[in-house]
């Protein structure tokens, strides 16, 4: 399932309510985009060839060390 967040259009603006869903949604959406983005930059997605559990535990333990170092 893919969760999106509410669309304003000309003629209709957004409620409060729709408007702190959609900052539910950054706030949760943010760190996941970074982090892709960094491994994106180390080109780790690209050339990784494995079963995607080992992908899974591997990407988790990579976000870990990003962390671990961004927070020094």
């Amino acid at each position: 399932m893919i969760i999106t967040g509410f669309a304003a259009a000309r003629a209709r603006k957004l409620t409060p309510g729709q408007k702190d869903a959609n900052r539910v949604l950054a706030v949760g959406r943010a760190p996941v985009e970074h982090s892709f983005a960094h491994l994106k930059n180390w080109r780790t997605l690209a050339k990784l060839r494995t079963d995607p559990t080992h992908a899974t535990h591997l990407l988790r333990a990579l976000l870990v060390l990003t962390n671990l170092e961004i927070n020094r």
